[in-house]
């Protein structure tokens, strides 16, 4: 089959995207207060949480070696039946040990996704135009998700509010259509995404398995490299903790504030659909913004900004204030991760792409986990605010790591447009590449 131009790229990503994250918003207001309707404690939940995080560290370098070695389109298959088996079982679990499992296989899954379809559609659009403007498309990719989570939470929220269907509990019936829809997902990626690959066959994968120590290998050395590429890394470890204030402690301090927990997840699926539409709002500003102000000063600013509005969230004390300052804190994060995903995809090359991301998002399930347990165990010891401003101050402490990026483009200015741009004090030579032709200001 030809190569993909760019705008069919872009078009089959944005198709992809919208599949894989509409499950996810049927899953978000439902999730944490089906697991307390089931018995479990926000105790037992930051431990079922760690899990996952802990199976994620485990594999995330693994897999996506896999995916650069193989081919992202095996990989994000085998995740696509992975998720559907955890949602599965999700729908039947009743104890602790129940929802290790299902988490388990979460992570699992996670590990495989991180990565692979962003970085099919970065080499898809540079293979077809060297000088194609991956931000934008990571921009509208940002979109799609904060679009596709919002029409999901809406659905998800009104599903609730009809209340149970015949033996399925209200807060259940969503996960069901989750897990129907994770289907259509599958069925998208094995039609939409075409990756040429150079053989097939199992002599092909069994060289495949052999390469994945060594495309390993040559992404930790580019980590150890780049100070740029470090320090974007090193902002996962804060703000995956930090995100369990939004994620996790959210629905609970909303159910504490209106007193009712099926009340509060009526109101969070409005609140969430709203909160992506944000969201996916933020995203498709970011272009603009970042063409001002440049790339890495405006990651920087969000991840301040990002605190702000989580320490409103922890001290106002009305709904519709705690609900506001929800909304302006996934505004932010949608605006936040198509910057740092875009600094981060001009630091590597393509056989190492998935393994960079993959690094990337390492750091974060494990800071995740390390999150969820300490904020919960908290927040059951003190209060669900004081856990979040812990949370918020984790958030904005991360904006200083943006710096070695911003400097190396000050520092990197081509003489001329034909020239190459010299190498940064870093050494790394996918830098000095990556600094030639980058279509938004670092």
């Amino acid at each position: 089959m030809p190569a993909l131009t760019v705008r069919q790229a872009s078009r089959r990503y944005l198709i992809l995207h919208g599949l894989r994250w509409l499950p996810t918003g049927l899953l978000i207001p439902i999730m944490v207060l089906l697991m307390l309707e089931r018995g479990l404690s926000v105790a037992q939940m930051g431990m079922v949480f760690a899990v996952q995080g802990i199976v994620v560290l485990v594999l995330e370098l693994p897999t996506a070696g896999l995916a650069d070695a193989l081919g992202r389109k095996p990989v994000l298959i085998a995740a696509a039946v992975l998720n559907l088996a955890s949602l599965a079982l999700f729908s039947v679990a009743q104890s602790v040990g129940f929802f290790l499992a299902v988490f388990l296989l979460q992570g699992i899954y996670r590990a495989l996704d991180s990565g692979p379809l962003d970085s099919w559609y970065v080499d898809a659009a540079l293979a077809a135009d060297p000088e194609a403007d991956i931000e934008r498309g990571l921009s509208h990719g940002g979109t799609v998700l904060g679009l596709a989570v919002g029409a999901g939470a809406l659905l998800s929220g009104g599903l609730v509010a009809l209340g149970p269907i015949g033996g399925v509990s209200a807060l259940t019936v969503p996960l069901l259509l989750a897990a129907g829809l994770q289907v259509a997902a599958l069925i998208g990626v094995t039609l939409l995404l075409v990756e040429v690959r150079p053989a097939s066959g199992i002599a092909a994968l069994r060289t495949s398995v052999r390469q994945v120590p060594g495309t390993i290998s040559g992404a930790v050395g580019l980590l150890r490299r780049s100070r740029v590429v470090l320090a974007l890394v090193a902002v996962e470890l804060f703000w995956g903790f930090g995100m369990v204030t939004f994620e996790t402690l959210l629905p609970i301090r909303l159910a504490d504030v209106v007193g009712d927990p099926d009340r509060a997840a009526a109101l969070l699926g409005p609140a969430n659909t709203a909160a992506w539409l944000a969201s996916a709002a933020g995203a498709a500003l970011i272009p603009f913004i970042s063409r001002r102000i440049g790339a890495a000063p405006a990651a920087a600013l969000l991840r301040v900004l990002q605190g702000g509005t989580v320490v409103g969230m922890a001290l106002i004390a009305g709904p519709i204030g705690l609900i506001a300052a929800y909304l302006a804190c996934y505004a932010t994060h949608g605006a936040s991760n198509p910057l740092h995903m875009g600094l981060l995809h001009r630091q590597v090359d393509g056989p190492y792409r998935t393994s960079v991301v993959s690094l990337n998002s390492m750091v974060a399930q494990p800071a995740a986990s390390l999150g969820g347990v300490t904020l919960t165990a908290l927040a059951g010891a003190t209060s669900v605010s004081t856990a979040m401003l812990v949370g918020a101050v984790m958030l904005a402490v991360a904006a200083p790591l943006y710096l070695p990026a911003w400097r190396a483009r000050k520092v990197v200015q081509p003489a001329q447009p034909a020239e190459p741009a010299e190498p940064t004090d870093s050494g790394d030579p996918a830098e000095s590449r990556t600094e030639v032709r980058p279509t938004l200001p670092v």
